[in-house]
């Protein structure tokens, strides 16, 4: 802070000089003691100054609302809800979220340290703040093939940019058991830098959860019981409550706050697709949640606000008190959460609900890199063939769990042609399954037979296959999927639904096959198209088919997923064939 800034502040806060703006007639939120407290708030230079008795150039009348804090996002992959981070941006300020802690990682299995710089310099001079947590494991695992692999020497120049404030979910858990030394010089380069470490603990406990802390890993938002919660802050972590759109974790861990734990909890929304975001909403809808649920309203706000900005050292954030961003909003009830105003660095961002502030500065990127990311040879139909043991005429098949992340590993009798070739059968929901690499023309392309899907007609593809970002289809017939794929090349990456030769829907995510480069309303309409597309092709309709298609490739969520290089049983971390043994 430059010294005449200093000093006006100090001038303000004494009540020598007016304040820039002042908020008189509303009812404080106190996170500090979990109080509702009254006073005129002075603000200057985009900070407060103080609570108290003030008078300014500006005079805000928040007519009895309460005045809360801006809510702070823990931790979110930018890239799932399909927009650039201005455009996100435009959506969670209705919300009165103003800053999020984003670990780009989806960008950076396909573009590696330019993707992270992309999303660091697209977030520049917005009217909200990006944080950034570098991606610890780029590519998830070495049984697949990523558009880019990043070491501890790739990281560390990013360390220097202020907005990055750590090393982001440390999903390889074995490297930290094992003292790998990469993965030893990431969390050792952070800690060099006074920077924070991110934890990705699914399924770790007891002896694990000591090995992540002693390496100073020190959150964690892979909780799904109270129980793993409990141990998680008792070890000394800070719990990460996750509510996203497929991995909803809120209602099953909030039961664990008590009046002495909760200054250790916060939220997130890791994944969340747009049209969840512009439905429900971001962190207002964790908090929301959580009041239904049964905790105070002034304790879900502190989860939502000062909690966040402490776990991450953000020491200007998340309360309203003098020396702390101005950023706050008005709110006509804490039982519903209806945030009427919202102001970003003292300025009014949203008014009755609506964007007012000035996007003009949005930053475009027109790299080959960025927007050319989807490369592979062209399919024939040869490409697809799935041949079977003609003596056994059985198959390993992946079988969806509707709304779970976790798929189970079952063996089924299948339908197949003279040759022995795998035959996708609609009244057995079994439907063929290809992962195609898309990022260096390596012309792997892994298969398999996939349950659940409900499709009876046609093939669905999508670039967005965590985290290796591969083009993954599924279909009931060759001539559909190749169309599919054709379609995506196409477009450079997205979204499509085919039915018989024809493109009922389709999403463009040009940048990086990831992201749009059009308005967040234009991208939700489309969205729209698709859902109603998957009904024309009969799909199962007790879970999103893209989302859940999406995660089908990703090899550290047991119990068996479909890589580029084939089928991949988690629990042995090997890849099998399709015909059983």
């Amino acid at each position: 802070m430059e010294r005449k800034q200093l000093a006006r502040r100090i001038s303000v806060a004494s009540g020598k000089e007016p304040a820039d703006t002042v908020v008189k007639n509303g009812r404080i939120i106190d996170v500090f003691n979990g109080e509702i407290i009254e006073g005129d708030i002075a603000i200057v230079d985009g900070y407060f100054a103080g609570v108290g008795q003030y008078d300014g150039k500006h005079i805000v009348d928040a007519k009895g609302s309460y005045v809360v804090p801006a809510f702070i996002d823990g931790h979110v992959h930018i890239e799932s809800s399909l927009v650039t981070p201005s455009e996100f941006a435009k959506v969670l300020l209705p919300h009165g979220v103003t800053t999020v802690i984003a670990d780009p990682h989806e960008i950076a299995n396909v573009l590696g340290t330019a993707g992270i710089q992309y999303m660091l310099d697209s977030s520049e001079d917005l009217p909200f703040d990006i944080y950034i947590m570098l991606p610890s494991c780029v590519p998830a695992t070495s049984f697949e093939n990523s558009g880019a692999i990043l070491k501890a020497e790739n990281l560390k120049p990013l360390y220097q940019h202020p907005r990055v404030l750590g090393l982001a979910e440390v999903m390889n858990f074995p490297a930290v058991l094992n003292a790998e030394d990469d993965m030893l010089n990431k969390i050792s380069d952070a800690k060099q830098f006074g920077k924070k470490v991110d934890g990705h603990a699914a399924g770790l406990s007891g002896t694990d959860l000591n090995v992540y802390m002693a390496a100073g890993i020190k959150t964690d938002h892979e909780s799904t019981t109270v129980e793993e919660a409990k141990e998680r802050l008792r070890s000394g972590m800070y719990l990460m409550i996750r509510e996203g759109t497929v991995a909803k974790d809120l209602q099953n861990l909030i039961p664990v706050v008590n009046g002495y734990n909760s200054r250790r909890c916060l939220f997130v929304t890791d994944d969340k697709h747009l049209d969840d975001l512009v439905l429900e909403g971001s962190i207002d809808h964790n908090v929301r949640l959580a009041i239904h649920s049964g905790i105070s309203p002034i304790t879900a706000i502190q989860m939502g606000t000062i909690n966040a900005a402490e776990c991450f050292g953000l020491s200007d954030k998340g309360a309203i008190a003098a020396g702390y961003k101005a950023d706050f909003s008005l709110v006509e009830d804490l039982d519903t959460l209806k945030i009427v105003h919202v102001y970003k660095d003292g300025k009014a961002v949203v008014q009755d609900g609506m964007l007012v502030t000035d996007f003009s500065t949005i930053y475009m990127e027109d790299s080959d890199s960025l927007r050319n990311s989807v490369r592979f040879n062209d399919l024939l139909k040869a490409n697809l063939d799935i041949p079977l043991s003609l003596s056994i005429n059985k198959a390993n098949i992946i079988e969806i769990i509707p709304n779970s992340l976790v798929t189970r590993h079952i063996v089924e009798e299948v339908d197949t042609c003279n040759q022995g070739l795998f035959q996708p059968s609609t009244s057995s929901d079994q439907l063929k399954l290809a992962v195609i690499e898309r990022h260096h023309f390596t012309k792997q392309i892994g298969l398999g037979i996939v349950k659940g899907l409900g499709l009876k007609y046609g093939a669905i593809a999508t670039t967005i296959a965590h985290d290796s970002h591969n083009l993954i289809i599924a279909g009931t017939n060759d001539d559909d999927m190749i169309l599919a794929a054709n379609t995506i090349k196409e477009m450079q990456g997205g979204l499509v639904v085919i039915k018989e030769g024809q493109v009922l829907a389709s999403l463009e995510l040009p940048i990086a096959g990831l992201m749009s480069d059009r308005p967040y309303r234009e991208v939700y309409i489309s969205l729209n198209n698709l859902h109603i597309a998957l009904e024309k092709l009969g799909a199962n309709d007790q879970f999103n088919p893209f989302l859940t298609l999406s995660f089908l490739a990703l090899p550290v969520i047991p119990e068996i997923k479909l890589t580029d290089k084939g089928l991949f049983k988690v629990s042995t971390f090997e890849h099998i064939n399709i015909s059983p043994d």
